[in-house]
């Protein structure tokens, strides 16, 4: 998943940065010796969980564009793909009740497309060159609409916020447990030297990616009601159909595209892969379409 993947990334360089600035400028010791309680260490946790987190989401349609190299359509366009894109998306965003976002295609060979942005209603829409090869019009609708949904749900916010609350707490157990090596193992006297740092910044990468966990459970269970809303912009037949050619696709090397970015999301995985895993299996995901399809409320 793109979107989450640059956000993820983005927000642990922010994290180290930030820790490392800290250091530098002594703000560190600075808040170790006024701030020695429990409830003090959690309040610098928390300053730097959020921080590093709101950073991120306030750099991510930029670090989107930079990184995809994303060519966003000039509203203004003569090009027929190009206005039918921003068309269906005119269409979507008037119907779930934001703003127009930005819409934009990369090169990319794969099937793909996320959204992303600080604010619902200044949002980027991206897909790419492969996925408007290899999907009929109706699927990229659909796909497109799973999309808006995502952006009509508040998803990069939600996501945002979760993100703050976990690396509160990757940073607090990080410096408590360097506290406690440094003490032990390398003798300081009060637990804040140089070892301490760098134990640290080796605890807080590793305890992130543990953490993840939890906002890649919660990606999957907005992917679910991402599915369900462009169904309902471009019907359910149109996001079956779009998942299923998804499927089609990544069925032959389903462990290169574990990773699945945009969308996609590859049928691989079990056990603990799946704890990382940014998007459900599409079999799950075909499934739960059809059975809200069948279900009375459907």
């Amino acid at each position: 998943m793109k979107r989450i993947a640059l956000f993820l990334l983005t927000n642990l360089a922010v994290l180290l940065v930030l820790s490392v600035v800290a250091r530098l400028l002594g703000l560190d010791q600075w808040l170790a010796v006024h701030g020695q309680s429990m409830g003090g260490l959690l309040v610098l946790a928390a300053f730097y969980g959020f921080a590093g987190s709101f950073i991120s989401l306030a750099m991510s349609k930029w670090m989107a564009k930079r990184t995809m190299g994303v060519q966003v359509i000039d509203p203004a366009t003569t090009d027929p793909t190009g206005r039918w894109l921003l068309g269906v998306v005119e269409h979507h965003a008037r119907t779930v009740g934001v703003n127009m976002p930005e819409v934009g295609i990369f090169d990319s060979p794969e099937p793909n497309a996320f959204a992303t942005g600080a604010r619902r209603n200044a949002a980027l829409v991206a897909v790419s060159t492969g996925l408007l090869r290899q999907m009929k019009r109706e699927e990229v609708e659909a796909v497109l609409g799973h999309e808006m949904t995502h952006v009509a749900n508040g998803d990069m916010v939600t996501l945002t916020l979760i993100q703050g609350v976990v690396n509160t707490f990757v940073i607090f157990l990080a410096r408590v447990i360097g506290n406690i090596i440094d003490r032990a193992v390398f003798r300081s006297e009060d637990g804040r030297g140089v070892a301490s740092f760098a134990t640290v910044i080796v605890l807080q990468l590793l305890l992130g990616i543990v953490a993840n966990v939890i906002v890649m459970w919660f990606s999957r269970r907005r992917e679910f009601r991402a599915d369900r809303g462009g169904a309902q912009l471009a019907g359910t037949n149109s996001m079956i159909a779009a998942l299923e050619s998804l499927k089609r696709v990544h069925e032959p090397l389903p462990t290169q595209q574990m990773a699945a970015l945009g969308i996609a999301g590859g049928d691989v995985g079990g056990g603990l892969k799946r704890l990382f895993m940014s998007h459900p299996p599409l079999d799950e995901r075909i499934a739960a379409l059809r059975a809200a399809a069948a279900s009375p409320q459907g």
